[in-house]
């Protein structure tokens, strides 16, 4: 296996996070009391219990990289959630970013934002 990070986000009910991201395609790896593990091709996110989170509040942030942001983005948009600019959980279009890239964001049931960003 090839050296990589992975993001730890946190989750007011693991359970609930589970069933949102698999509406995104990712698939659990790993389950217990006190984590999750779930991946989706390529891409692989970490959960830790975090009861006392308010969503409204969070500033827990992740980004993840693709190649085909077009195509991931319409998986997340055919899940249901919301496109929008306010409201948890949302999903906004993809813009071109003051940074150059083109890139979306997801923020998901706990308020954490993921930048989806095209590589």
């Amino acid at each position: 296996m090839a050296d990589h990070a992975v993001p730890t986000l946190p989750s007011r009910d693991l359970g609930a996070t589970d069933a949102f991201y698999a509406r995104l395609g990712f698939v659990e790896q790993y389950r217990d009391a006190g984590w999750l593990i779930m991946s989706r091709g390529e891409l692989t996110l970490e959960f830790f219990p975090h009861r006392d989170l308010n969503p409204s509040t969070s500033d827990h942030q992740a980004n993840l990289r693709v190649d085909d942001l077009d195509a991931l983005h319409t998986t997340f948009a055919e899940s249901g959630i919301p496109l929008a600019t306010t409201g948890i959980p949302r999903l906004t279009s993809i813009e071109p970013r003051e940074w150059g890239a083109r890139a979306a964001f997801l923020i998901d049931l706990d308020g954490t934002m993921l930048r989806l960003i095209e590589n």
